[in-house]
């Protein structure tokens, strides 16, 4: 009898021993397939790019190598293209990173942390486009706070003689071209929501300047910024305007154009005025591109030594091109053209990893004028800037590009 029990014990050891063995090699299995988990290439490039965006940067904040959470114009653009990918797909994951980034950003009672509006920073007014759809979808009133103060800033923002928003309070007199991107899609967007388009000349008037004073005569494509009082020291005593045609600013101007006609009335005798622009620069641009169809870091010296084909620029461009085309903007002939130049930045510009995770190689770092140390403008100074993968407006002019496209 006792010897049978003890049989027994022994083999309701051993089975409790295999079986813990199993369940450890179980374990093993699923973590390591977690950890293989694949980005799958049937796909569309635009789900690949989001996917490798939530697995790299799992809090948006983190975006660009940022080690802490800031209400920041960059965040703000790649979560464009993940609201419009929301919008294309209903797929909530989308949804909840956009809301887990402003949620993170404001307080209870709905103040951005740290904004100052005395800073006058046109930037800010960015990240703010991502609150219309949030409050329509969520109905909380902090979002609504929110848009209202930032359509409060623009209220003072301090302008230039002629009537053009100072890009911040400690760059007087100066308009910037990207920022045309930062405040006028809000701009346009607010106004037509809640003011019956009262403020709809006053954003036609901000790019009525661009074409009066940023806009070169020679190439037709744009500066990077325009000093009115030209004193700044970067600033052409003739022109104001600083020295270089950078091509993400042509970018930025492009996508600040179609994304205000999204809004901007038909029946607004300045709508055919922001088309007219939106044609004449896209037409100048096609004839500076690469022979693959992309564009440069200084985007009309493309034989200049230690130039090269940038991927912020190309994908701001090929976005504008497809998303002109697809509204009727521009003609149908701009879709091919940023196929093809789609075609190309994969091939240049996009790494995949054993995870199908993609990355966007070689993404000029931020660049800007005056400040200290004092940033000249020169050509030579942006040649000179550091590139890196996966820069945050690479990132999210490929995704925009990506939803465009639809490929």
């Amino acid at each position: 009898m006792g010897k049978s029990l003890s049989t027994t014990v022994n083999f309701a050891k051993l089975i409790l021993f295999f079986l813990l063995i199993f369940a450890n090699k179980t374990n093993s299995q699923n973590q390591l397939e977690t950890e293989n988990s694949v980005i799958s290439y049937d796909l569309k490039w635009s789900e690949r790019t989001a996917l490798s965006i939530l697995n790299k940067y799992p809090q948006a904040w983190q975006l660009d190598g940022n080690d802490r959470p800031k209400w920041d114009y960059k965040m703000g653009f790649v979560l464009s293209g993940f609201e419009k990918l929301y919008q294309k797909t209903n797929d909530k994951k989308y949804l909840n990173y956009i809301k887990e980034y402003v949620d993170g950003m404001i307080d209870s009672t709905g103040n951005i942390k740290k904004y100052d509006i005395k800073e006058y920073n046109i930037d800010y007014l960015n990240p703010g486009k991502l609150l219309f759809n949030l409050y329509d979808i969520t109905k909380d009133s902090r979002y609504l706070k929110i848009i209202g103060e930032l359509r409060n800033q623009l209220e003072s923002q301090p302008r230039t003689a002629s009537g053009g928003f100072w890009h911040k309070q400690i760059y007087p007199n100066q308009m910037w071209i990207d920022g045309l991107y930062m405040a006028e899609p809000f701009y346009t967007q607010f106004t037509v929501k809640f003011e019956k388009g009262k403020s709809l000349d006053d954003v036609a008037k901000q790019f009525e300047l661009v074409q009066k004073h940023i806009v070169d005569k020679k190439t037709g494509l744009v500066y990077q910024a325009w000093d009115e009082s030209k004193e700044i020291g970067w600033a052409d005593k003739q022109t104001g305007t600083s020295p270089t045609i950078w091509g993400r600013g042509i970018g930025w101007y492009m996508v600040a154009l179609v994304e205000t006609l999204d809004y901007f009335p038909k029946s607004h005798p300045k709508y055919k005025v922001l088309v007219g622009y939106l044609n004449q620069i896209a037409k100048n641009v096609n004839q500076y591109k690469s022979e693959s169809g992309l564009w440069y870091q200084v985007a009309d010296k493309t034989e200049l030594y230690g130039n090269y084909v940038e991927p912020s620029a190309s994908g701001m461009i090929i976005y504008a091109f497809a998303k002109g085309a697809n509204k009727g903007y521009l003609s149908a002939s701009y879709k091919a053209i940023a196929k093809k130049s789609f075609d190309s930045f994969i091939k240049e510009f996009i790494k995949v990893d054993k995870k199908g995770v993609v990355n966007v190689l070689n993404v000029s770092s931020n660049v800007g004028l005056g400040g200290k140390p004092f940033r000249d403008g020169t050509n030579q100074y942006y040649l000179t800037s550091k590139t890196k993968e996966n820069g945050a407006i690479g990132l999210g002019a490929f995704l925009l590009a990506s939803i465009e496209l639809d490929k």
